[in-house]
C-alpha cells in the first residue's frame, strides 16, 4: 500500500509507517501535518489516480525532527577571465512519519455557504443582464434621434 502525493512543490512517495525527509517546515516537533494533494492511491486492490489530485482523501504526518543536510558546494567561474567564486550552503529538511494513507477527509457544513455562494452568483447575473438591456435601449433611442 503506497500514495504519490504532492508537498511543498515536489512529489513523494510515501508508504504506511514509513519516515519521509522534506523540505523545512516551520513547526514543533510532534505536531501534525495533512497532506490533501495525493496524486495517485493504490490499497492493494484498488488503484485510484487523481485528476490531478484524488478528492476526498487526506494522509495524515507527524513531524518526527529537523535538521542540516550535508554542505553544497556552489562554484562559479567564467574561463580565461580569472573569475572564481565559491560558496556553500546547508539546506534546512524535516522529517515526516506517515500514518493511515487516504483518511476519507470529514464533510462539514461546507453546503450551506455554498448555496449562499450561488444565490449571490445568480443575482449578480440578473443584475448585469437588466444593465446591459437598459444600455441597448439607450443606444438604439440616441441612435434614432440622430437619423431624424
Amino acid at each position: 500500500m503506497y500514495a504519490l502525493i504532492e508537498f511543498l512543490g515536489k512529489q513523494f512517495k510515501v508508504e504506511e509507517g514509513s519516515s519521509l525527509k522534506v523540505p523545512y517546515l516551520n513547526e514543533k516537533v510532534g505536531s501534525k501535518v495533512t497532506v490533501e494533494n495525493i496524486l495517485y492511491l493504490e490499497d492493494g486492490k484498488t488503484k485510484t489516480v487523481g485528476k490531478p489530485f484524488i478528492k476526498g482523501k487526506k494522509i495524515d504526518a507527524e513531524i518526527v525532527s529537523h535538521g542540516k543536510s550535508r554542505k553544497v558546494v556552489v562554484f562559479k567561474f567564467k574561463r580565461r577571465k580569472g573569475y572564481q567564486v565559491k560558496n556553500t550552503h546547508r539546506d534546512d529538511y524535516t522529517i515526516l512519519k506517515f500514518g493511515k494513507l487516504g483518511v476519507q477527509k470529514k464533510q462539514t457544513a461546507s453546503k450551506k455557504s455554498k448555496t449562499v455562494d450561488e444565490k449571490k452568483v445568480a443575482a449578480k447575473k440578473t443584475v448585469k443582464k437588466s444593465t446591459a438591456s437598459k444600455k441597448t435601449e439607450v443606444k438604439t433611442k440616441s441612435a434614432k434621434k440622430e437619423k431624424e
